[in-house]
């Protein structure tokens, strides 16, 4: 089934817009000469010096060639991405692709280029660390067995942990989280340019902070294991017993692209085709089914208006794991929306993950209408007690497909209401 009609075609240019506004080339670019006119940057690169580039992340191709691009040089450079989002060879660039959300053997092996990289740099070298969201995964240096971490990263993905509490845990259980990396690139300085996927910025749990002095703490890691009841080694609980880096003295960090910007353009886009944009939050951050029965009730409540309405909210929402279903937390938020809003032909929520996919699926997220529920041969909460809300919406035509974008800077939900006659 395709979804058609005016409230489908403006979420799908709603989302096109602000997808296109996030995109990290510019914003690099920027950051960039920041760097080098401001902060010295380009002072610290006399003649025999060496430049290095490390990029880690979902959108770390498009980072890694908005820097080359700007660049006149650079002596090395590594990129290591999710699977699919290399998008061609970077002159210079040794392009990995690894495991996301689970890290696997590519990880690792990328991890370790990165590493020796940067490794026997002296005091007037140099790194441009280029990170964004998914980097937890994909820059890995285990301090526990594969086996292990890959159990423990799944445990935390179902346990309902948000962001920043898995990011806690995951940080004590390795290598180069924590601020390590930043380390091991001693004495050589590390200006990291970040593209933020965490509500607020925190930049010591955004991909786990690889060069960021850690404000977390060995208790608050333990009582999170504890709070989830995540299994655990007596090698990874003594690891949770180590503290990590709580001051770098050769780091220069720019927070460049947030969710503030992805809800500004909505907005913007929003208001070009009719609708009043109002921006309920950019924190947004409970259960994606409970999120998406809030924003259903909006919906619901406003159907009657004579003004059109959008009602927007950026952040990042969790799922806990109860089913054996396939889905994603922005495909949860939809089709928990739909109940609220069956039978209403001027409402419509949609929600998708800026970077392009959802979960371990191939959508970006989901969208419903008034008619999605009524499409379903079985209810909505049956599918959401097996958190299968992709083949839900895949039936009625609901999965928000865009590919790999180029960012990840959040999620982005709107309630779309056309005014009655």
């Amino acid at each position: 089934m395709k979804r058609t009609g005016t409230l489908y075609d403006d979420a799908m240019e709603i989302i096109r817009d602000a997808l296109h506004t996030a995109q990290p080339h510019e914003a690099v670019g920027k950051a960039i000469d920041e760097i080098q006119h401001e902060r010295g940057f380009g002072a610290a690169l006399g003649e025999g010096h060496k430049l290095v580039l490390v990029a880690a992340g979902k959108a770390a191709w498009q980072m890694a060639k908005a820097a080359t691009d700007r660049l006149e040089r650079f002596d090395q450079g590594v990129v290591i991405t999710k699977y699919h989002h290399v998008m061609g060879e970077i002159s210079g660039m040794t392009c990995y692709e690894a495991g996301h959300p689970v890290p696997d053997e590519n990880s690792f092996r990328a991890t370790e280029a990165a590493i020796q990289a940067v490794s026997g740099l002296d005091k007037e070298d140099v790194v441009l660390f280029l990170l964004s969201g998914g980097g937890s995964a994909l820059f890995e240096k285990p301090l526990v067995s594969k086996k292990e971490l890959e159990d423990i990263t799944k445990q935390l993905l179902a346990s309902g942990a948000d962001i920043v509490e898995m990011n806690t845990v995951r940080k004590r259980l390795s290598g180069v989280k924590g601020g390590r990396f930043a380390q091991l690139c001693l004495p050589a300085h590390v200006y990291t340019i970040v593209l933020s996927d965490i509500i607020g910025d925190p930049l010591d749990m955004i991909a786990s902070g690889p060069a960021y002095p850690d404000s977390s703490t060995c208790e608050q890691a333990k009582t999170i294991v504890e709070k989830y009841g995540i299994r655990i080694s007596e090698d990874a609980q003594r690891l949770l017993e180590r503290e990590t880096p709580k001051t770098l003295d050769n780091v220069t960090t720019i927070v460049t692209g947030s969710v503030k910007q992805l809800c500004a353009s909505a907005a913007e886009t929003c208001r070009r085709l009719g609708y009043e944009p109002v921006i309920l939050t950019e924190e947004l951050c409970c259960q994606a089914r409970e999120a998406g029965s809030f924003l259903g009730t909006i919906g619901k409540s406003h159907s009657k208006d004579k003004i059109s309405t959008a009602y927007i909210a950026g952040g990042e929402t969790v799922v806990k794991l109860i089913g054996g279903g396939l889905g994603g937390r922005n495909q949860e938020m939809a089709l928990a929306a739909a109940p609220h809003i069956a039978g209403l032909d001027n409402v419509a929520v949609f929600s998708v993950g800026s970077d392009g996919t959802d979960g371990p699926t191939d959508a970006a997220g989901g969208y419903a209408d008034g008619n999605t529920a009524t499409e379903l041969t079985v209810s909505v909460e049956e599918i959401l007690d097996n958190n299968d809300a992709y083949h839900g919406l895949q039936k009625t035509g609901g999965l928000i497909m865009t590919g790999p974008t180029g960012t990840n800077v959040n999620d982005l939900s709107v309630v779309l209401v056309r005014a009655t006659d």
